[in-house]
């Protein structure tokens, strides 16, 4: 399915802790179930009428919508493949950066046939993101790692 990537956002925080096992459901050292059920909630507050949370092999998805396409957010912790391993011990929340990525997802015929324009919903769950995040205490908006 073609995708098109809007606003993504890095930041620190206290607020997030990593569940052992929670790489399980997802490729090893892909950390952020905490965030994405937090980021639910807080999108639900907003009137997005967010499902439960996705586990993903990159990490975790907040689906807001699946019509007339999908818009979601993709939570992960980020880390470095080459001095991390998923034998070492597990990080704690406030040592790692977090990112969330806001995506819009059209089905193949649909973009080929309709052209659906994800713009402005794109925009507006970026903004909306980032409002969020800035409005939490606990939370450093910092640059790209």
């Amino acid at each position: 399915m073609p995708q098109k990537f809007g606003s993504q956002f890095w930041f620190t925080s206290l607020l997030f802790d990593i569940e052992q096992g929670e790489d399980e459901e997802t490729n090893p050292l892909c950390f952020g179930r905490q965030l994405s059920n937090w980021l639910r909630i807080k999108l639900r507050e907003k009137g997005y009428d967010v499902e439960d949370v996705i586990a993903e092999d990159w990490g975790w998805c907040v689906m807001c919508s699946r019509k007339p396409f999908m818009l979601w957010v993709g939570c992960v912790s980020m880390h470095d493949y080459e001095h991390t391993r998923p034998e070492d011990p597990l990080p704690r929340g406030c040592d790692v950066t977090w990112t969330c990525s806001v995506v819009a997802e059209t089905g193949f015929l649909q973009n080929l046939f309709n052209r659906v324009n994800v713009d402005p919903a794109l925009n507006k769950l970026g903004i909306d993101i980032e409002h969020i995040l800035q409005e939490e205490q606990s939370i450093t908006l910092t640059s790209e790692p």
